[in-house]
């Protein structure tokens, strides 16, 4: 199975898929562990019960619903943008922008989108402060998904049709193991991003990578556009 960047042959691909947290930027800004510390709180926020036990209570929802938002909703009545807006209102300071991240996209040949399971005021804010918000089409995200997050299959199936995309034209570039499984039983060429790449065994993983930015200027494509 290829994993290594001199074998990513990307030369079928039309649509390019691309996660948005710690895959369009370094795992290693952290942006992610102040994203779930503002869950944490919130959870504390609303339920009013110490730390701990709050937190096995989301950990209660992500098995049960594989998300803390539709947790959140069932048992609580909150507004989503409540909860979106709370976790998502972290500084950006430690993630940078990326002017080769955005020339490498500017020039790859297809439609670029994201999918996410971030909000769309977060999916915004963020690419916009990394520089490359006008490198993709579309942005698909928590609440188009109707707040039903990846891994579940309907997501993507809405996802494909709001785009439009052909799954075996496509390649996928996700942080998540769990998120590229369906994805590749769809057929679309998955690629695990981030320092734990390369440790990944998943049959379903086609590539792997610790950077983005490395792995597509070495990728094999269409010819590039002029």
């Amino acid at each position: 199975m290829p994993d290594t960047l001199s074998s990513a042959d990307l030369r079928h691909v039309d649509h390019w898929l691309f996660d948005l947290d710690d895959t369009l930027y370094p795992a290693e800004t952290e942006l992610m562990d102040l994203i779930r510390e503002r869950i944490g709180a919130f959870i504390v926020k609303v339920t009013g019960l110490p730390w701990e036990e709050a937190s096995q209570l989301q950990r209660g929802w992500l098995l049960q619903h594989g998300a803390t938002l539709p947790g959140v909703l069932v048992d609580y009545d909150i507004a989503p943008a409540e909860f979106l807006d709370f976790v998502h209102d972290v500084p950006l300071d430690k993630v940078p922008r990326d002017p080769e991240l955005d020339a490498i996209l500017n020039i790859l040949p297809g439609r670029k989108y994201v999918f996410t399971n971030g909000s769309a005021a977060h999916a915004e804010r963020l690419l916009d402060h990394i520089g490359i918000a006008d490198r993709f089409e579309g942005v698909f995200h928590l609440e188009a998904a109707d707040l039903i997050p990846k891994p579940h299959p309907q997501t993507y199936a809405k996802m494909i049709a709001h785009f439009g995309i052909a799954p075996t034209a496509s390649v996928f570039f996700e942080d998540s193991e769990k998120n590229l499984e369906h994805a590749a039983e769809l057929g679309m060429t998955t690629v695990l991003v981030g320092p734990h790449a390369e440790r990944s065994t998943a049959p379903h993983v086609q590539y792997r990578t610790h950077h983005l930015t490395p792995f597509l200027r070495a990728a094999a494509v269409k010819e590039l556009a002029r």
